[in-house]
């Protein structure tokens, strides 16, 4: 008698989506150069299989992002022009967590290159710094240095 082959059921996992409304491919290149992001895929509206249903797309959205992926760290983001030009982000951020005090500063001043500091970076009782900024496309980011004794999560 032989043993069936043992089944495992992939973790369930909440990644982020964010819609530029005509900007992904402009923040793609920042979050690159800002955060040493790796863009694993990008898919245009007129490379897509099946194009979107009439009326649905903008006029000159053919070559916008209809999907992308790209990596921060161990973390996956997932990212798009979406079908609506005017999109603004709200009511969330980005946590972004790094090793280093140096390493805030740099990620920090990079974010906020043409964004908006709703916290500057400053030592809190949880962290060595913590600050708050909004970047040049509207998404929030909490940037924090892991606090002492804690070690970044592993895959």
């Amino acid at each position: 008698m032989t043993a069936s082959p043992s089944v495992t059921t992939p973790p369930t996992v909440v990644q982020p989506y964010l819609f530029f409304g005509g900007r992904c491919e402009e923040a793609l290149t920042f979050y690159q150069k800002a955060l040493g992001a790796t863009v694993d895929m990008v898919m245009r509206f007129r490379e897509s299989p099946e194009p979107p249903p009439p009326g649905v797309l903008p006029a000159g959205f053919e070559d916008k992002v209809m999907h992308s992926s790209f990596r921060v760290g161990s973390t996956s983001v997932m990212a798009s022009d979406g079908c609506d030009p005017g999109l603004k982000f709200a009511g969330f951020s980005l946590s972004l967590s790094v090793p280093t005090e140096a390493e805030a500063d740099r990620a920090f001043a990079a974010l906020a290159d043409g964004g908006q500091v709703q916290m500057p970076l400053g030592k809190t009782f949880w962290t060595s710094r913590f600050g708050m900024v909004t970047d040049r496309f509207g998404v929030g980011w909490m940037v924090s240095v892991y606090p002492d004794g804690e070690t970044p999560p592993t895959k």
